[in-house]
Order: structure tokens, then C-alpha cells, then sequence
């Protein structure tokens, strides 16, 4: 069997990878391995989950480890509740953006510190998939006990404290939850705010009528899009399935690239806490650093993927970390990530400054215009990356390899790296205010890939 642990979570095909015995078996390998007392479990809106994370916890409770379950939820619910409730570790169980026949784990450690390959993966992956039997309790008083459903008004009050003290302006906003699991929050949301939500494909929905929730796929941004304009809505917001990232849309309907609102939102945590360490991801980069820069933080780079943010964003003690693929992560929310803290950012800087999106980010479009990431598949992505690399280096750029393979010159740079969940090779390409050169690299950069 091909193994579902990835570099960071774990996902696989159903039946054949992922499954109700691989649940309850991965329950009984963190309890004999990590000898918890309590676990959080919590589980998204797709068909198979509840099934999953219940076999999950009798895993737990069989081995003797409590479980505090938090039901249908969003993965960013799975990382407060552990580091609220003091538990051991936290899973979720969830595919996030993968296709309707994937599902997997993404698991956290006691505080909600990030479950890695080196700490926690890779002896659980050993014992999960060895033929070795893992015995329960010996009798009935010595099993776990199952916890009544967590409580989400603590949670809540976390997301209010992000617009805590501020002016908040009226505003009419489209939530495009996508049949995931966002719907539900917005709704617990709505009555502290003065906005007025327009929502579309709001209900979690096991069936996915629509399709996966993904707005990073163009194809899923036109119903939020086209809500947008046909409300006059001020703002559009989208969720992923498990609404750990999060997408914003300006009154005209224009998807913003995530890597716009890294900067935007590090500008408003700047504010809260002046100096303090910014982090942001390899794959596109100048934006970022100019406008921390000019409002007195450190920026610093940091692999992309969630366990390398959790982990150097505790390093650092950084206020605040954002990936241009959307995963936004804060220092006052155990260092992880938030779909619901980052749009949250958002409307504070809307509302203290007057502006709209559109006008906020307008300026940054235009000083550092970006392709976006553009993904090929290819057959050996370290190979393609080593030929990139020797067609560019007689150019003398800067080069750097901390998330693939970075190459900066004078007034543009490209980021190639590949997936460490799917088999794709992702470009990114940014200029210094020049589009057509940026046409035209991209042009020439994918002319190489798609060449070999």
C-alpha cells in the first residue's frame, strides 16, 4: 500500500489508503506512542469524516486517552480547543482541498505546536503500517473517557478579540463558504457585527454539490465573483473546505491574490505590535518585505507548509506569518493558523483607514505585479529545477534554496518549487512595476518547463 503520510499530514485515497481501521488504528498508535491523557478530535463537513473521526476516537478511548470531540468543525477549531483545553495533541480529520475520494489527519501536539516527520509522523506512520498489534486497556475502567462536544463560544470570543476597541463600518459582505465548514461560524459571527452577509452555498454540504471548495482554482472563484457585483457588495470572502485559508474579493468582484494580503494584514499587526517579526513564504517576496519594511518590522522567510510556519513562528515570536497560498498565522492564536482571524484583519484595515480593498492593494499590484502560482506537471521536478537553474545562473542572480528554488535579479525573481502534496512543479514569478516583463518571463520560464 502506498503510504498517506506527506510531509506535514496525512492524506490518501478511500478505501484503499485511508479507511475507518486506518483511523482507529492511528488513534491506537498516538496513544502507545505519544502516551497522551486527552486528545481534541475534530472532523470536516465531507462524507466519510464523522465515520473516520469516530473510529479515531475509539482508537483513543480503547487505548485509554480521553477524547474531547469538537464534531464538525473547521481545522483552526482543532488547534484553539487543544491549546485551550490543555489536551496532549489535537486531530482533525480532513483532505482540505484534495479530491471528494481523499481524506486524511492533520494533527498538533500538546499547546498546538505542529505534529512533524522528525517529533511525531514518522514513528506513528512506522507502527500504523507495521503488521505489529497494538493492544487495547485491559478492561473496561482502565478505557478513556469520551467528553461531552467542546463549547465554541471560547473560540468565538477569540475571533471578536480581533476587532475588539475598533469602529467597525457598516459593510455589506458576500461569504462563499463553498458547502464547507465556514457557514456555521459566520453565522455565530454575525450577530457581534454590523455587516450584512450575503451568503452563497453557505450550509455544509457532505455531498459537495459543487465540487471541492477551492478558490485558488480559478474556476471556483465566479460564484463569489459574480455575487459580489450582482449584491454591490463592499467585499467578498471565500473559505476552503476545512477554512484554514482564506480569499478575499474587492467590490468589484477581482479575486486579490494571497500575496497582497500578506502584506496588508502584516501592515494592520504592525500597528498592534510595532517592531515585532513579520514571516512570509519564498515563493513570492518583495511586496512583503517593502511594506514591513517601511512600517518597522523584521521580515523573514520561512519554508512554505504549515509545520514550518508553526514551528519558526515560535521561534521568532513573530506576530504574524502569511503564505501567499492563502494560510495566514498569528501569535496570539497559538501560532497557527486562522481562515476566520485573517478576513477578520482585513475589515479592521478597511474600516480604520476608509479605504476599500481595491484601493488598498491597487498601488502593491502595480509596484510589484505577480503571475500568480502556475503549476505544471512534469517528471522530475528536481530535475526541471536543475535545468532552470543552469539556463539563469551566467546571469548572476541571487540565489536561494530555503523552499525550492528562488532566483532574484535586478527588477524580477521566479520561485519554482514542488508540491509537497500533489505531483505538480509551481512557478511564481513577480517584477519591480513592469508587466510586460513579467509576460514575458513567465512565457519563457514555462516555454522551459514544459521542454523538459
Amino acid at each position: 500500500m502506498k503510504s498517506p503520510f506527506k510531509a506535514y499530514d496525512v492524506r490518501g485515497q478511500i478505501p484503499d489508503e485511508i479507511n475507518a481501521p486506518f483511523a482507529y488504528r492511528f488513534g491506537q498508535a498516538v496513544a502507545s506512542l505519544r502516551n497522551p491523557s486527552a486528545v481534541v478530535v475534530g472532523h470536516d463537513m465531507r462524507q466519510d469524516s464523522p465515520a473516520f473521526a469516530a473510529a479515531l476516537a475509539q482508537g483513543l478511548l480503547d487505548s485509554g486517552v480521553s477524547v474531547l470531540p469538537v464534531g464538525q468543525c473547521g481545522t483552526e477549531e482543532v488547534y484553539f480547543h487543544t491549546e485551550h483545553s490543555g489536551a496532549d495533541a489535537g486531530i482533525m480529520v480532513t483532505a482540505s482541498h484534495n479530491p471528494e475520494n481523499y481524506n486524511g489527519f492533520k494533527m498538533v501536539l500538546e499547546g498546538a505546536t505542529a505534529a512533524t516527520r522528525e517529533n511525531a509522523l514518522n514513528d506513528i506512520e512506522k507502527l500504523v503500517l507495521s503488521n505489529t498489534v497494538i493492544p487495547a486497556v485491559s478492561d473496561y475502567g482502565s478505557r478513556g473517557a469520551l467528553k461531552p462536544l467542546l463549547d465554541r463560544n471560547a473560540y468565538i470570543e477569540r475571533l471578536l478579540q480581533q476587532v475588539k476597541g475598533v469602529k467597525l463600518k457598516p459593510m455589506k459582505i458576500v461569504c462563499h463558504a463553498g458547502n464547507g465548514c465556514a457557514g456555521p461560524i459566520i453565522d455565530l459571527l454575525e450577530k457581534h457585527l454590523p455587516f450584512e452577509f450575503i451568503k452563497i452555498d453557505h450550509e455544509p454540504d457532505p455531498t459537495l454539490p459543487n465540487g471541492i471548495p477551492n478558490p485558488l482554482l480559478p474556476e471556483k472563484r465566479t460564484r463569489a465573483s459574480q455575487a459580489v457585483i450582482d449584491h454591490g457588495a463592499d467585499l467578498g470572502i471565500a473559505w476552503d473546505g476545512d477554512f484554514d485559508r482564506c480569499f478575499l474579493y474587492d467590490h468589484n468582484g477581482r479575486f486579490i491574490e494571497g500575496y497582497y494580503l500578506v502584506g496588508l494584514i502584516a501592515q494592520t499587526m504592525l500597528r498592534w505590535a510595532p517592531g515585532s517579526t513579520i514571516l512570509y513564504d519564498p515563493r513570492l517576496t518583495w511586496n512583503t518585505i517593502d511594506v514591513v519594511t517601511a512600517a518597522g518590522g523584521v521580515a523573514k522567510t520561512c519554508p512554505t507548509g504549515h509545520a514550518f510556519f508553526k514551528h519558526m513562528m515560535r521561534q521568532e515570536n513573530a506576530v504574524y506569518g502569511g503564505e501567499m497560498s492563502a494560510h495566514h498565522y498569528f501569535r496570539d492564536f497559538a501560532y497557527c493558523d486562522s481562515g476566520m482571524l485573517a478576513w477578520l484583519a482585513i475589515v479592521v484595515e478597511l474600516s480604520t483607514s476608509g479605504a476599500t480593498l481595491a484601493e488598498l492593494v491597487e498601488q502593491r499590484i502595480a509596484a510589484f505585479p505577480c503571475s500568480g502560482e502556475i503549476n505544471f506537471t512534469v517528471a522530475d521536478a528536481k530535475l526541471s529545477q536543475e535545468k532552470i537553474a543552469e539556463r539563469f545562473l551566467p546571469q548572476n542572480p541571487l540565489v536561494e534554496s530555503i523552499d525550492g528554488l528562488s532566483m532574484a535579479f535586478d527588477d524580477w525573481r521566479f520561485n519554482l518549487r514542488a508540491s509537497n502534496t500533489e505531483p505538480l512543479l509551481r512557478l511564481n514569478v513577480e517584477t519591480r512595476a513592469d508587466t510586460a516583463l513579467l509576460a514575458k518571463k513567465v512565457s519563457e520560464l514555462s516555454d522551459l518547463i514544459r521542454a523538459g
